[in-house]
C-alpha cells in the first residue's frame, strides 16, 4: 500500500512539474497547447503501463494468497482428522 501511495505521489509530482514548466515557458499558446497534449499523451501511456504492471502484481499476490489458504485448509483438515482418532 505504501508503494502504491509513493507511485501515485510521484505521478502527481511529475504532472504538476510538467504543467508548471509548460505554463511558464515563453511560447505561443499554440505551441503550449501542443506541448501539453504531447505530455498528456506520454503520461497516459505511462499510466497504462503502470496499470498493467500493478495488475500483474495483484494477480500474483492473489495467486499466492490462494495457495497459502489451500495449504492452511489442508493442514487444518489433517489436524482435525488426526484429532478425531484420539
Amino acid at each position: 500500500m505504501a508503494k502504491s501511495r509513493l507511485a501515485l505521489g510521484a505521478i502527481v509530482g511529475v504532472v504538476a512539474g510538467a504543467i508548471a514548466g509548460v505554463l511558464t515557458a515563453p511560447k505561443s499558446g499554440k505551441e503550449t497547447r501542443a506541448d501539453i497534449k504531447k505530455r498528456a499523451d506520454e503520461l497516459r501511456a505511462e499510466t497504462q503501463k503502470k496499470k498493467g504492471e500493478l495488475g500483474k502484481k495483484a494477480d500474483e499476490v492473489v495467486k499466492e494468497a490462494r495457495q497459502k489458504i489451500d495449504e492452511l485448509r489442508q493442514e487444518v483438515g489433517s489436524k482435525k482428522s488426526g484429532g478425531d482418532k484420539k
